[in-house]
């Protein structure tokens, strides 16, 4: 096989053409068909009053605290004036991404961590905090539920069954590979402005998260606040919240909540370039995140050719 592109050419014409230069012309194709590619924002907005669990305190607050009036001042800085302000906010606020840490078993982290004083800190974990989350920059999938089952969003706290993905899967005709993230749609992301009726959201039933284990992803995400379908407890393991359990303290398998996933659905698309990078809170059990999915337009035939 050999590589084929406009810049190979160039390369080729300017007699410079080696290994080397075949990896800077793939590098400029690539490049240009990135900057081509259409861009989804998976990312909800931030906002005072935005959909959260009661349970995390103090809820989301942004504030000004210094102002343009309190920093203009002609004689010392010209007409220049500068504002900041202050965030509040549990870690699990809004879209984000969990830490590892964020989960136990038996009080035991992912790797027989223990629990221990050592590990868990008043100022947060020293081990698998969400410091320790590397970048995504891989496939994304797209198994929109909500589509399947014929409705504009799931019902009111639907536990979605190992039945129902298998069921989007093969209905969008889309095979799942290892190592990428598998996001889920229930259809309450467009109702994000309305904290009551997102707090009702669909999630994963017990059966559902096996399913995805057996997919080998490296994350997985939603449109909800929890994953998993609220109040849902696994006959075998008792637990609640199963996929926390079972993906995340159990596998290491990452979980993003909270994500926009309108957009991706109204245009049809369920496979992308999955790019995410979790803020570096140092021992925090999740990292806020603005998650993208790109669409990129390529064919093999452009690079390659036997």
């Amino acid at each position: 096989m050999s590589f084929q592109s406009p810049f190979r050419n160039m390369f080729a014409r300017e007699g410079i053409f080696s290994e080397a230069g075949a990896q800077a012309a793939l590098s400029m194709e690539l490049a240009m068909k990135i900057e081509e590619a259409k861009i989804y924002d998976l990312e909800q907005p931030r906002f005072a009053g935005m959909p959260a669990f009661p349970v995390l305190t103090p809820q989301y607050h942004y504030g000004l605290h210094r102002r343009h009036a309190d920093t203009y001042n002609p004689a010392q800085s010209g007409p220049r004036s500068g504002a900041t302000g202050a965030i509040l906010a549990p870690d699990h606020s809004g879209t984000h991404v969990d830490a590892i840490c964020h989960q136990a078993d038996e009080l035991k982290l992912m790797g027989q961590v223990a629990v221990a004083p050592g590990v868990e800190t008043p100022s947060g974990f020293t081990q698998l905090g969400a410091e320790t989350i590397a970048p995504f920059v891989t496939q994304g999938f797209l198994l929109d539920v909500a589509h399947f089952k014929g409705a504009p969003a799931l019902a009111e706290n639907y536990a979605i069954t190992a039945e129902d993905l298998e069921g989007a899967m093969k209905a969008q005709g889309r095979l799942l590979m290892p190592g990428g993230v598998i996001l889920i749609r229930t259809g309450y992301g467009q109702f994000w402005n309305d904290a009551a009726k997102y707090a009702q959201a669909a999630g994963l039933a017990p059966d559902a998260n096996r399913w995805i284990l057996a997919k080998h992803p490296r994350a997985v995400g939603a449109d909800n606040l929890a994953w998993d379908a609220p109040g849902v407890r696994d006959e075998t393991t008792g637990a609640t919240l199963f996929g926390h359990l079972e993906l995340l303290a159990r596998n290491g398998i990452y979980i993003f909540e909270n994500l926009n996933l309108e957009e991706l659905a109204a245009q049809h698309v369920d496979h992308f370039l999955f790019l995410a990078a979790p803020l570096k809170l140092k021992g925090a059990t999740a990292a806020p995140v603005r998650p993208l999915a790109l669409e990129i337009q390529m064919q093999s035939s452009e690079f390659m050719q036997p």
